[in-house]
């Protein structure tokens, strides 16, 4: 059995090492002694690192066999990474850390920074999906801590390298703001991955962020921990990779060691950190490990590498070498290590004899319970909040928003972020081209200019970057608004929104949180300017993520109510706001006909704000049909509106969602319910739009169910030049819906309304 069963084996070879040890004691050290005079590391601290190592161990091992009795879900271990610990041990426990998942020395050794955390006890009840496991409350098996400062990540391929050096750079952003932050300011920030995760995508954004910004001599003290073990899953990494892709980076420092010698990778660690943390810049410290047990307990190593491979990597065993490191040194007898070995072997034992008997996740609430959390009143509150007239005079002169001329919705928007700012000392402004130029569109405008480029700064061309960004931002304590300049572009980068910051609350049960606004150029009907990558009418990616608040205004004093409660969201209840503004109708001052400026609006006055999930409905007497839409598609229902009464005596009601996600259905019921038909004017494509959702509300909540039609974006990109109005809604789309809708239940006759 034992052929198969390779933790049998490893755990097996350090059994017999105890037994038959017969070396020599080659030193004669004390705790106090330094074991090595290249670092600082004494014979009490290579114990202490000893006893994470097989801490680590041991819940590898108590891991897998719980699994085999169907008690445990996680197998994915640590062993071969245990140096590890070195990091852990070298790094203070304020230093932000965001790990993967064969990360159990460096936690252990941690984990002894606050005594009264018990990593052993919290580990298997993670491993075993208990409710009160301290981090995620039993929703996954995850490292984290809010105590030690370790953010839980899920199984990480890459994606929480870009937020790692996010976090870095809104430390040093933040003491230049002089905010108040969460941890000391001359703190650093720890990322760990694998050699494998390198060549994602992700993690090259990540890297090149943090070389560029390091290159143009800002300062960014993150430590990259690439703990290379040669293979992901089965697939070996080139010999040499590591060190010829990374030896070089611009601006980056990269230390290399053995990450199976403890003494030597400990006096490497201690190097790279120093170097981090007194020169703010970025580190990449390349441990050389090996793994053992395969990737998880379901992966079977010997169906890709053969017995003699397999049994080499286990010969390297470094818990078993610093075992011996200390048994020569004289710092303990092979009895004491041993007796060691087997008191932790007992401690997992009873940490998961505890661990099966705790209660479980039993309901869908308890489950969803910290996805999205929000305290309503209290939004509501600093919604309505203002930045005071001393502020705002300073922010817009004299002459105040609320007292000027009606404008279109860019303008309408860059006043809201002017308003905002002033009110928000800690509220940064960044994307691609948003300083100096002031957006694409203009909609930043001058906000460098009078907040300063330490809050209003641009990034580079990456949607990942600027999307680690902001959650790094988030995490330091400030309130960041990332600009995303079109909707295709966000797609680039998603996995940063759905896979990390709206996660995030879910896996730490609300312990941290990376509150944001992202504000993104959204949806159509730019006359086919720039084709589909700037004409994308794909929200399915968004609405499906959980805990995502999606708001899309279609009018100015709208956008402006809106932007209010969604930082109120944000800044209360740490939410992520995805706020979808319509290229199309930025500029526009125009309704139904040339210069009657009836799509131009006033600017709300402070403490005018948008009732969370509440629609604004139009022609609220009009009871022939109801139409129901968002964004451009409002601009479009109110002209078709005016066409129906005018040539075919039909009253519609025009009711603009303004929330896309979570939808409200009651508010939807309630106006549905008072009008005979339904219209859904969707212009997302037909397969994943918003209009899907909302006939089914329809169906599933109204009695009786009034006809209802849709009346959607065609399931195809969007073309060049006038063709893209071919492919999406349009006046006469919408009224040729109603009456053929209307027609079908014979409401409609002869022109005139039933």
């Amino acid at each position: 059995m034992s052929v198969f069963n390779r933790a049998r084996v490893v755990d097996e070879n350090f059994v017999r090492f105890v037994q038959n040890w017969d070396g020599a004691v080659v030193d004669r050290l004390d705790r106090s002694s330094v074991v090595d005079g290249a670092s600082s590391l004494t014979g009490g601290d290579l114990i202490e690192l000893l006893e994470s190592m097989i801490v680590s161990r041991h819940l590898d091992l108590i891991a897998r066999e719980m699994r085999t009795e169907n008690k445990s879900f996680y197998t994915i271990g640590s062993s071969g990474h245990e140096c590890n610990s070195v990091v852990g041990r070298v790094a203070r426990h304020t230093d932000p850390a965001f790990l993967h998942y064969r990360s159990g020395g460096f936690m252990a050794e941690r984990s002894r920074k606050v005594p009264s955390i018990d990593m052993v006890r919290d580990t298997v009840l993670s491993q075993v999906a208990c409710i009160d496991e301290p981090i995620s409350g039993g929703r996954h098996k995850v490292w984290g801590s809010k105590p030690l400062w370790v953010p839980p990540q899920t199984s990480t391929i890459a994606s929480h390298l870009p937020k790692a050096v996010g976090t870095a750079m809104a430390l040093q952003r933040g003491v230049k703001l002089g905010v108040d932050l969460p941890v000391p300011s001359d703190s650093i920030v720890v990322c760990n991955f694998g050699d494998a995760t390198t060549n994602h995508a992700t993690a090259q954004s990540a890297f090149n962020m943090a070389s560029y910004a390091a290159y143009q001599r800002l300062p960014l003290p993150v430590l990259f921990v690439c703990e290379d073990n040669g293979i992901g899953i089965s697939v070996h990494t080139a010999d040499g990779w590591i060190a010829t892709n990374y030896g070089g980076r611009p601006a980056m420092r990269y230390v290399a060691v053995d990450g199976l010698d403890a003494v030597e990778a400990f006096e490497a660690a201690e190097r790279a950190v120093s170097m981090c943390r007194d020169k703010r810049v970025p580190v990449f410290l390349h441990l050389k490990v090996v793994r053992l047990l395969g990737h998880a307990g379901t992966d079977v190593e010997l169906s890709y590498h053969s017995a003699k491979r397999v049994e080499a990597a286990e010969a390297r065993d470094p818990v078993l070498a610093t075992a011996k490191r200390v048994v020569e040194s004289g710092l303990m007898s092979v009895v004491e290590v041993g007796a060691l070995y087997e008191d932790v072997r007992r401690r997992c034992r009873e940490a998961a004899d505890h661990a099966v008997s705790r209660p479980k996740l039993l309901t869908a609430e308890e489950v969803m319970k910290p996805l999205a959390p929000l305290d309503v009143q209290a939004v509501m509150e600093e919604a309505k909040r203002s930045a005071g007239k001393g502020a705002r005079v300073k922010a817009f002169g004299e002459k105040l928003p609320e007292d000027a001329p009606p404008e279109h919705m860019a303008r309408q928007i860059n006043r809201g972020l002017y308003d905002l700012m002033a009110m928000h000392s800690d509220m940064v402004v960044f994307g691609e081209d948003v300083a100096q130029k002031g957006g694409v569109y203009g909609l930043t405008k001058d906000l460098y200019k009078a907040f300063g480029n330490g809050r209003v700064f641009n990034t580079l061309l990456d949607e990942t970057s600027i999307l680690g960004l902001a959650q790094g931002f988030g995490l330091m304590g400030m309130l960041p608004f990332p600009e995303i300049q079109y909707l295709a572009y966000y797609h680039n980068a998603e996995d940063q929104i759905r896979g990390e910051a709206c996660s995030l609350q879910f896996f730490s049960t609300d312990q941290f949180r990376n509150p944001m606004v992202v504000r993104v150029g959204a949806f159509g009907y730019q006359k086919g300017f720039g084709g589909h990558f700037h004409n994308d009418n794909s929200i399915a990616a968004l609405r499906d993520i959980p805990s995502l608040i999606v708001i899309a205004p279609s009018r100015g004093d709208d956008a402006v109510a809106l932007l209010r409660t969604a930082t109120a969201m944000a800044r209360v209840s740490g939410r992520v706001i995805a706020f979808l503004e319509p290229i199309a109708l930025y500029m526009t001052r125009d309704l139904y006909e040339e210069g009657d400026g009836k799509w131009c609006t006033e600017y709300p006055a402070p403490g005018v704000v948008a009732e969370i999930g509440a629609p604004r409905v139009y022609h609220e007497d009009a009871t022939d049909v109801c139409i129901i839409t968002y964004a451009n598609g409002v601009y479009f229902s109110l002209r078709a509106a005016a066409e129906l009464a005018r040539e075919h005596g039909v009253s519609a009601r025009v009711v603009d969602l303004r929330w896309l996600n979570p939808l409200n259905e009651e508010a939807i019921v309630e106006q549905v319910s008072e009008c005979g038909a339904v219209v859904v004017v969707d212009e997302g494509r037909r397969t994943g739009g918003i209009g899907e959702a909302i006939v089914a509300c329809v169906a599933e909540r109204c009695d009786p169910v009034p006809p209802v039609t849709r009346v959607a974006g065609r399931d195809t990109y969007v073309p060049l030049g006038p063709a893209a109005r071919l492919v999406m809604p349009t006046e006469p789309d919408i009224v040729a819906g109603v009456i053929g809708l209307l027609d079908r239940r014979g409401a409609v006759s002869g022109g005139g309304s039933e």
